[in-house]
């Protein structure tokens, strides 16, 4: 389901960027695509969307009133066309594809670490230095913490995935030994 959610959503997702890089305005639609993900997200409103219990004009004029006074003519048209066409379950996706573009387009990369262990800013610091010199792109690291991992960390930056974690070596060596 997730590819299809992709698969709908990146034509959208595209436009919207180009559509953003013409009249410079990123941070704009960055911060609407986010408002209007959110409230997607949220399961009350979601199980709206998916329901029939709402015509097409009611369910726009309810994202619109979320929106409130954030969302510009285009981001309304947005939700007027998103509604139209059935794709409004799908706005999560397009803020994470536009996202992924702009930090493209900008020579930045979003770099998610999770370890065992809460990081420290000094270590983030650290990594984003480090990850920088590699890549060669300016680097802005989230991180979470999660105990499962035992030791060790696991960074996803874009398609890349670097596991270093105890759990990932243990399951490593658990398969080797036929366990």
């Amino acid at each position: 389901m997730a590819g299809d959610a992709t698969t709908i959503a990146r034509p959208y997702a595209e436009a919207v960027f180009a559509r953003a890089v013409e009249t410079d305005k990123l941070d704009l639609w960055s911060d609407m695509l986010e408002l209007l993900a959110l409230a997607a997200r949220d399961p009350g409103l979601s199980g709206l969307i998916a329901s029939p219990k709402l015509d097409k004009s009611q369910m726009t004029e309810l994202m619109l009133d979320i929106g409130g006074g954030r969302l510009s003519d285009e981001g309304k048209n947005l939700v007027r066309m998103l509604v139209s066409n059935g794709r409004l379950s799908v706005l999560p996706e397009i803020a994470s594809l536009f996202e992924a573009r702009k930090a493209e387009h900008q020579g930045t990369l979003e770099v998610h670490v999770t370890s065992a262990y809460a990081l420290k800013p000094a270590q983030e610091q650290q990594l984003a230095e480090a990850l920088k010199r590699k890549l060669g792109r300016e680097i802005r690291i989230t991180s979470e913490e999660d105990p499962g991992l035992i030791g060790g960390f696991r960074l996803r930056a874009g398609d890349m995935v670097i596991d270093g974690s105890i759990s990932a070596q243990l399951g490593k060596l658990a398969n080797e030994l036929g366990i």
